[in-house]
């Protein structure tokens, strides 16, 4: 049987590399506002349409969280807010994971399942929120 040569400290090498990028983009965010209008550039799906993505507000959203304002991030893009939430605690997870020991310990790995209802929510996201009953999701 071979035998892990890993330290702790090279198991926890690439939970705090990804969360240090994380927290380098939401740094980026609250440094340079989204809400500024063209500050990231435009959506290509609402310029050429007229109509927002399930992604439009999403960097807003983030900019409104490093504020802590929950309830404007919720008003820009709750989908965003809900995959910064989830996201931050799968982060969690497979820090804690790794911290304890299981240097095989992966971020996540979702069924195909999982990502097709996931992929389902995203489009009906985005349909709801271009209609007149779903208009309280448009950012």
């Amino acid at each position: 049987m071979p035998v892990d040569r890993r330290t702790p400290g090279s198991a926890l090498a690439a939970p705090v590399a990804i969360g240090a990028a994380g927290l380098g983009a939401a740094a980026l965010l609250r440094l340079r506002d989204p809400h500024d209008q063209g500050s990231y550039g435009f959506c290509p799906f609402q310029s050429l349409t007229g109509l927002p993505c399930p992604g439009c507000g999403g960097l807003r959203a983030v900019n409104d969280l490093t504020r802590g304002d929950v309830v404007a991030a919720i008003s820009s893009n709750v989908l965003a807010v809900a995959l910064v939430a989830t996201l931050g605690v799968l982060w969690l997870v497979w820090f804690v994971r790794r911290a304890r020991g299981r240097h095989d310990a992966r971020f996540a790995a979702p069924s195909t399942r999982v990502l097709l209802v996931v992929l389902a929510v995203i489009a009906v996201f985005g349909v709801l929120r271009n209609t007149p009953w779903g208009a309280w999701l448009a950012p």
